[in-house]
This record gives structure tokens, C-alpha cells and sequence, in this order.
């Protein structure tokens, strides 16, 4: 981490990720990259569904490989670049038959390490094999829910599951949010944690950053008049009257309101809830 002299307004308080000290440096593969078109939290009929987005630096779409299909096929690193759609570093690996593809690259992969597919992967940062096949208490990563469809949870920076018990058809995994859920022990997981794991560290130290990233800015509901939001209007600084906690602009509760389906087909899967931390 880098934590910037206050040189000016923008730079006070800053802190950042030395990346010249952890990537390679490289220019991305153009074989490997893909152009697709900003929404600005808009859905197909041009209306703004998700708010605060839009803007932003222009940026090129690294095509990843989630599934890792390839089975029995060395590869070598080529090398660790940064990914502007994704908060976690990646891998371009070149394998033995000349193909070359991006993955998400795990701690402690350095250029030139050699990475493998395999049923009998060996337990090394990096290696893919199923669930099944992996020791009781080793951290894994990009995991299927879903055996061949590519992994789809434990995906961002420094994060990692870890394997709790192997029971028949199934394996019992604690994922980052201390829920314990089950997965069908021929799904596929790598081995390791992920990279850029001081990732959460970061400040921007100003405002523009952050419209360099597409986010637009934020009001606040008290700011507004009444008519905009339910906590506006009073003389001053006023609180949220004799409203049963926040709400969001359209009255609805906020905060602490459970939105997952009562009735979810993967409850079933569910061992153990996440704990809920009490907010302050």
C-alpha cells in the first residue's frame, strides 16, 4: 500500500496499491479482449433502474475463463495484469497446445509457476480440481455451483472459501460471509486465495475518482424536500421523524430488510446462515 503526501486536496488522505510492485506490466492480449456497451443502470427500456451509475474512464471487457475446461493440460503464467472490471488481479496463462487465456489469479502465483487442470491436480495455488478431491480445511476459489457451468461465487479480491467436510455427494464449504452451504462434490474449485487481497485498504481521496469509475454521486435523503424523499423537508438538520426507521425514496423500509425469496430452491443447500453483524 501507498499512502500519498498530502501535496494536494485530492491526495490527502489517499491511499492506494503500489501495482508496479505486483504486475507485470504487460499490455493486455488483444485476442483476449472484447468491447461491450455501458448501460449507466439502465435496463432495455432506457429507463434508469439501478441509480448512481454512469460516466466513467473507457475500458475493454478481458475475456476470463471461469470454466476451465481444458483438463490435463499444463500451463505456464505469462503474466499478472490489472483488470478494470473486476477488483481482483489477473492471469494470462499460456497452455501447452499454444492457447492462451486470462484467469483469476490467486496469491502467491508468480510469472513463469505452472498451473494444471486435473482430477488429480496437485494441492498448489492455482490448480483446479473438483471438490471432492480437496483435503478438509484448504481455501478455495472461483467455485461451481453447478458442475461445468464455471465458477460463480468467491470471486473478488483477497477473498476465499473454505472446505469443511466431504459427506457422500456433497461438500460443506464456509464462504466469506460465514454461511455454510453445500455443493455437489463434482463441481470444480481452485485452490488458493485470491490476489490484491489489500484491496479493501483503499481510499480514493477524492471525489473525481470515483466518476473515473462510473459512479455518479450520492444525495442525501435529508438534503431533499419532501416531496423528493421521505426524510426531507424540516427547519435544520431535522431526524427522520416518527417513521419506523430509514426508508428508501419510494417509502419502502431500509436497511436490515431481508430481500431473499422465502421460498428459494437452494435453501435446501443452506446449512448455516450467515451471521449478521449488529450495526452501530
Amino acid at each position: 500500500m501507498k499512502i500519498h503526501k498530502p501535496t494536494s486536496p485530492g491526495t490527502r488522505g489517499r491511499i492506494s496499491i503500489e501495482y508496479k510492485k505486483l504486475l507485470s506490466g504487460h499490455k493486455p492480449e488483444k485476442s483476449l479482449l472484447a468491447s461491450f456497451k455501458e448501460n449507466a443502470g439502465r435496463n432495455r427500456q432506457g429507463r434508469i433502474t439501478v441509480r448512481h451509475q454512469g460516466g466513467g474512464h473507457k475500458k475493454l471487457y478481458r475475456v476470463v475463463d471461469f470454466k476451465r475446461d481444458k483438463l490435463n493440460i499444463p500451463a505456464k503464467i505469462k503474466s499478472i495484469e490489472y483488470d478494470p472490471n473486476r477488483s481482483v488481479f489477473i492471469a494470462l496463462v499460456c497452455y501447452a497446445d499454444g492457447e492462451k487465456r486470462y484467469i483469476l489469479a490467486p496469491q502467491d502465483l508468480k510469472v513463469g509457476d505452472e498451473i494444471i487442470t486435473s482430477e488429480n491436480a496437485p494441492l498448489k495455488p492455482g490448480n483446479r480440481t473438483p471438490l471432492k478431491n480437496i483435503p478438509v480445511g484448504t481455501f478455495v476459489h472461483d467455485i461451481e455451483l453447478i458442475y461445468g457451468q464455471g465458477g460463480k461465487i468467491v470471486r473478488s479480491a483477497g477473498s476465499s472459501a473454505q472446505v469443511t467436510a466431504n459427506e457422500g455427494k456433497y461438500t460443506h464449504i464456509t464462504l466469506p460471509s460465514t454461511e455454510v452451504r453445500m455443493v455437489t462434490a463434482d463441481c470444480m474449485a481452485t485452490i488458493g486465495a485470491l490476489s490484491n487481497q489489500e484491496h479493501m485498504f483503499t481510499n480514493m481521496g477524492k471525489a473525481g475518482r470515483m466518476r473515473w469509475k462510473g459512479v455518479r454521486p450520492r444525495v442525501r435523503g435529508s438534503a431533499m424536500n419532501p416531496v423528493d424523499h421521505p426524510h426531507g423537508g424540516g427547519e435544520g438538520r431535522a431526524p427522520i421523524g416518527l417513521r419506523r426507521g430509514p426508508k428508501t425514496p419510494w417509502g419502502k423500509q431500509a436497511f436490515g430488510v431481508k430481500t431473499r425469496k422465502k421460498k428459494k430452491y437452494s435453501d435446501k443447500f443452506i446449512i448455516q446462515r450467515r451471521i449478521n453483524k449488529k450495526r452501530k
